[in-house]
């Protein structure tokens, strides 16, 4: 039976910092980045402690979610001036963004601003207010794209059934071990964070998959803890959880969120990832500043 678990709990830990996402708002937090410059700081301040990926979302001049690869050109660009190994993972969300030409517009970048990553959520599913709708043919259509530009799909995985679809994807598209996913947990209407449902997932994904996981609200607090402590990769950020503590009594800012990573690392004798480390094993090109 293929083994799905790192070997080595030593290993160094694979974080990925999502920063802003789609949904707060600066009356819930004064601490989310929305424009570019905000988003930029707070990804070179966690870059300067220690993170290995940043998953990107961005907002337009009102705070509004947009898809303009202009504004992502942005953010790009002030991240890779300062960290220019640091592994870029876009969104091409369908939470608001329903045509393929919107979603797969970051991927035109060039250049420096290419992205490294984006992110393929392998079927619909419903959040507490609004529903992500992926129907087959986009999310086929979205990884073709992705492969075409020589991005790498970082596969979002909900359920045990997006796990499935994910291994007919890497089938039908042909793709190489090592695949990237990041399992997230907690969403009212998909997994909950407990161990069952991460054993399930992360045996039914493809052999070789590199797989991290993923906290929304609360449960980023026990997810986060788990995966320092035994999974090959954690998300963690303000696109999932505003809160410091389960009682939701203090705020949270990205900086907060990736040093109590790194305090939950220490405990479990695991470093974090080097950029280029992660760069080698997924085959993306190097880059040097």
């Amino acid at each position: 039976m293929k083994d799905h678990f790192e070997k080595d709990e030593s290993s160094p830990l694979i974080i990925c910092l999502a920063p802003t996402g789609m949904v707060p708002t600066r009356e819930r937090t004064p601490h989310v980045p929305l424009q570019p410059n905000e988003i930029v700081r707070d990804v070179i301040e966690a870059a300067r402690l220690g993170i290995t990926m940043v998953h990107l979302h961005a907002r337009d001049e009102h705070g509004h979610p947009t898809y303009r690869k202009e504004v992502f050109a942005q953010i790009i660009e002030g991240i890779r001036e300062s960290f220019p190994d640091l592994i870029i993972n876009v969104s091409c969300s369908g939470r608001n963004f329903k045509t393929l030409e919107q979603r797969a517009d970051v991927l035109n970048l060039d250049g420096d601003l290419r992205p490294d990553m984006a992110s393929l959520t392998v079927s619909s599913l419903n959040f507490s207010r609004q529903a992500s709708v992926n129907e087959p043919q986009m999310v086929l259509a979205l990884a073709q794209r992705m492969l075409e530009r020589g991005i790498v799909p970082e596969f979002e995985i909900f359920d045990l059934g997006m796990a499935n679809y994910a291994r007919y994807l890497v089938e039908k598209l042909g793709l190489k071990a090592p695949i990237y996913a990041n399992i997230m947990l907690g969403n009212i209407a998909s997994a909950q964070a407990d161990l069952l449902s991460i054993a399930a997932i992360s045996h039914a994904l493809p052999a070789g998959t590199l797989w991290g996981l993923g906290g929304i609200g609360n449960a980023q607090i026990s997810v986060t803890a788990l995966a320092a402590a035994m999974a090959p990769a954690v998300r963690v950020g303000l696109e999932d959880n505003l809160w410091l503590d389960r009682s939701r009594s203090q705020l949270t800012t990205n900086l907060d969120m990736v040093e109590r990573l790194h305090q939950l690392a220490t405990l479990s004798n695991r470093t974090v990832m080097k950029p280029a480390d992660l760069r080698a094993r997924l085959r993306l090109p190097g880059r040097r500043g």
